[in-house]
């Protein structure tokens, strides 16, 4: 285990060079010292520590950066490492920036540059925050290690699955020293993977997701036959209407195929979301509501797919595919959409093998001065785009009409034509893909004079349209041509109610043609596509969900 890790984050690197050498100094026989000239860049290195399950001791930020100043930048790492002690440093004293410190981030120090000498000024300061730190460590994660081939679309999705759910794992390559002796000892060869092994030594050669799941602690079965509530999906509808109905007292439970937070979890930035000035990544958002959700009592259920829905007098029966099944007063439909899958030849061969549907944030650092090929013009193609920037040489933004103006926010467009490694490609189709044991190259086409090109690329990430997950549910509520869940007034035809409809009211807003069963956020036939609104409506539908329990 490496040892724990000081974070200094300062945009001045002189300043920075020096409080790190200072630290290195005293502390790097025990310590790591990590140096990073943004908040943003920082935030990235307390992800990677998180997800290889290390410790941080210290988080020592300056307060005056651009972009992300001090204070913002120590609220973000709080939710990765909640433990780790915050000093908050400045030229000068800020009498403003105190109080915000304070008030925000509960700031252990407040600590004045010139510190020197530092035997007198920083060194003490540091001592007692190590050892208030030492008193109350942070629990060292379970380490999970992953063994595959960079170019595996298992090994991807393995990996993927575990980032996703915030499982710390490392990973190791089956071709090098310490992957081939893992597979030794495992009595597998490098054609066995991914093999994963758990913390406790257990090895899992090409698991599902679903044995992944229990034996990296994630929770799996149901407490309880029968809830008040019953929530499936665990994108923003859905955590939002957990949160809600949990906190009103309900029997709630969370039902998720994969992962919580749906497209948004993969989304790198969130910008437009109220509360959040200065922007918040998908992951981090979904994660605070994950825990404000399991912290008011609800249960989540991953890697549960839903099979089946029925009505059974007043209980609504839910069906899951391994045959086993949950009954509940109420539902809330909130599956979300998921990616288009892009029909051009040689993309199905290489998905997971450098073609990905999605953001793919796992395999962001890999593309480091490379070109990477994104499709897509509305808004996760925009962020996902900017994401990429910051490490490929660069960006191609492929898109099939004229500009980005109709499909994509105003701020996300601006963004996007400031940053000097990204081109936007209009009229720009992928046509084909090729390669080996990896994508190596695309053909694009200008559909309207059919006039080709190819490049080449190891990357392509795709985000084309949005089909609701809603095949499963057959006849059981009413959807339109597309699949979407129609609800309420969109029920009614010429003032008619839903065949089958039995109660002696209209649907509810939210409500489907089976009721007691509500629908929110992507889903929903004519939502609005966005976070927020997502959001409102998981919690709009616990509301009516009140109204409808009491009336049975």
């Amino acid at each position: 285990m490496a040892n724990p890790a000081i974070l200094t984050v300062d945009d001045d690197p002189a300043v920075s060079r020096a409080v790190s050498r200072d630290l290195r100094r005293r502390y790097g026989e025990r310590y790591r010292v990590v140096r990073a000239d943004s908040g943003d860049t920082a935030l990235e290195a307390l992800r990677e520590l998180k997800l290889r399950g290390e410790q941080v001791a210290i988080l020592l930020a300056d307060y005056r950066m651009p972009h992300m100043n001090g204070i913002q930048f120590l609220e973000s790492a709080m939710d990765l490492f909640p433990l780790a002690r915050r000093v908050l440093l400045t030229a000068y004293a800020d009498t403003d920036a105190a109080i915000d410190a304070i008030n925000v981030v509960d700031v252990d120090h407040y600590l004045l540059k010139p510190w020197n000498p530092p035997e007198e000024k920083l060194y003490p300061v540091v001592d007692s925050l190590l050892d208030a730190w030492r008193a109350s460590p942070e629990p060292r994660a379970s380490e999970v290690r992953v063994v595959g081939h960079r170019w595996s679309a298992p090994s991807f999705a393995v990996r993927d699955f575990l980032a996703r759910n915030l499982v710390p794992y490392r990973w190791l390559l089956a071709d090098e020293p310490e992957g081939g002796r893992l597979l030794a000892a495992a009595g597998l060869t490098a054609e066995d993977v991914p093999l994963v092994l758990t913390a406790d030594g257990k090895s899992l050669a090409t698991p599902t997701e679903a044995d992944l799941a229990v034996h990296v602690g994630l929770t799996t079965n149901p407490m309880l036959d029968f809830y008040d509530l019953v929530v499936v999906g665990a994108g923003p509808a859905g955590l939002g209407a957990a949160v809600y109905g949990a906190s009103e007292g309900l029997r709630t439970v969370l039902v998720e195929q994969r992962a919580t937070g749906g497209q948004a979890g993969q989304s790198s930035r969130i910008e437009n979301y109220l509360g959040f000035p200065d922007g918040v990544s998908g992951a981090q958002l979904t994660e605070r509501a994950r825990r404000q959700a399991l912290r008011f009592g609800a249960e989540l259920l991953t890697t549960r797919e839903a099979v089946g829905l029925e009505s059974g007098g007043n209980t609504r029966l839910l069906h899951f595919g391994d045959g086993t099944s949950i009954a509940a007063h109420a539902v809330v439909l909130a599956t979300g959409v998921s990616y288009r899958m892009l029909d051009a030849p040689g993309l199905a061969e290489l998905t997971g093998r450098g073609v990905f549907y999605g953001s793919a944030s796992t395999e962001a650092p890999s593309c480091f001065e490379q070109d990477v090929y994104i499709v897509g013009g509305a808004n996760s193609a925009g962020q996902a785009a900017v994401h990429f920037a910051r490490y490929a040489s660069r960006v191609h933004l492929l898109i099939r009409g004229a500009d980005l103006r109709n499909s994509m926010s105003s701020y996300l467009i601006q963004q996007i034509e400031a940053i000097e490694n990204i081109v936007v490609s209009p009229y720009t189709e992928v046509i084909a893909a090729d390669g080996g044991d990896h994508l190596e190259r695309l053909t694009l086409c200008d559909p309207r004079s059919r006039q080709s090109r190819v490049v080449e690329t190891s990357w392509l990430f795709i985000f084309i349209g949005a089909e609701p997950r809603t095949a499963w549910l057959d006849d059981a509520v009413v959807r339109d041509r597309l699949g979407f869940v129609l609800t309420g007034p969109d029920l009614l035809s010429e003032g008619k109610r839903p065949p089958g409809w039995t109660l002696p009211r209209d649907p509810y807003h939210l409500e489907c043609s089976m009721p007691g069963v509500f629908a929110a956020g992507d889903v929903r036939a004519d939502s609005v596509k966005r976070v927020a609104s997502a959001v409102g409506e998981g919690a709009m539908a616990v509301s009516l969900i009140h109204r409808y329990l009491e009336t049975q």
